[in-house]
């Protein structure tokens, strides 16, 4: 008897949290807001509890400097980020119906739902987060083209969520950072002094492909497929028209930069080997 009354109330709280996630937190006019604060509490999170791990489970951490623990931790963060987002951004665009050109009569640059502004928001919230460590840490964790990277996207990526218009090249664009957790570990085991393991080689054979992959072949197959819809980008508001060409322009050249530089460490790590 005792445990069906504590059954019931548990339900019954169950219910009210559902309620209060489904009314207040997910309600659509306030998902922007409630999905920037969760990803900016999430890369706290994350920051704080990969403090926490390293510091009993990897001996290297402790003898770090105070700038490479920062780092060390804000990678973490970013790599969290990242495959969150790859994920969304590839279910959203390859999985699901809503960008389908046969699924709906309303124009694809203005299609949007609860789960795609949502995502948006997240990852605002995590270039809020990281850019305010870059600034403050500056310019140790990344030089300008960092920032200049970070607040392209963080215009971008605010402007799609809040406006709703061109989501779907906001998540092609987005589906690049699925290179992030690749060059993140290539750090990790620089600073783990593993420069030399056959893990670093195998790294960088990835890394080079992923990079070919999601940051130079998957930007061409966006810059065609704006070229085949751009009857309904002309209708989009014009900072958002400004918004699907210029930033994916400007973001091209910056991976084109550094896929070169890319190109080259792979073949002086190659070199070595021989």
């Amino acid at each position: 008897m005792l445990a069906s009354k504590e059954m019931m109330k548990f339900k019954s709280y169950q219910n009210r949290a559902n309620l209060f996630v489904k009314e207040y937190l997910l309600a659509d006019p306030l998902i922007p807001y409630t999905s920037i604060i969760g990803g900016i509490f999430a890369c706290k999170m994350v920051y704080d509890l990969t403090q926490l791990f390293s510091t009993v489970h990897f001996k290297s951490y402790s003898s770090l400097t105070r700038i490479q623990r920062v780092e060390w931790n804000n990678r973490s963060m970013s790599t969290i980020h990242a495959i969150f987002i790859t994920t969304m951004s590839l279910y959203l665009v390859f999985c699901s119906n809503l960008y389908s050109d046969n699924q709906s009569s309303e124009l694809i640059t203005f299609r949007s739902s609860s789960s795609s502004t949502f995502a948006l928001g997240v990852s605002v919230g995590y270039f809020i987060a990281d850019l305010g460590m870059i600034f403050w840490f500056f310019p140790s964790l990344g030089g300008h083209e960092y920032v200049i990277h970070h607040l392209l996207s963080l215009v971008a990526v605010a402007f799609s969520m809040l406006s709703g218009e061109g989501q779907l090249y906001t998540y092609m664009v987005l589906i690049s950072e699925t290179t992030t957790p690749g060059i993140n570990l290539r750090w990790y085991l620089d600073a783990a002094g593993m420069k030399k393991s056959k893990a670093y080689l195998i790294n960088g054979v990835v890394i080079f492909i992923a990079w070919l992959v999601a940051r130079i072949l998957l930007f061409v197959y966006m810059f065609y497929h704006v070229y085949l819809h751009f009857d309904q980008i002309e209708q989009m508001h014009a900072f958002g028209q400004v918004l699907v060409i210029v930033v994916p322009l400007a973001l091209s050249v910056m991976n084109l930069i550094w896929f070169s530089k890319i190109i080259k460490g792979l073949r002086k790590t190659l070199a070595k080997r021989q």
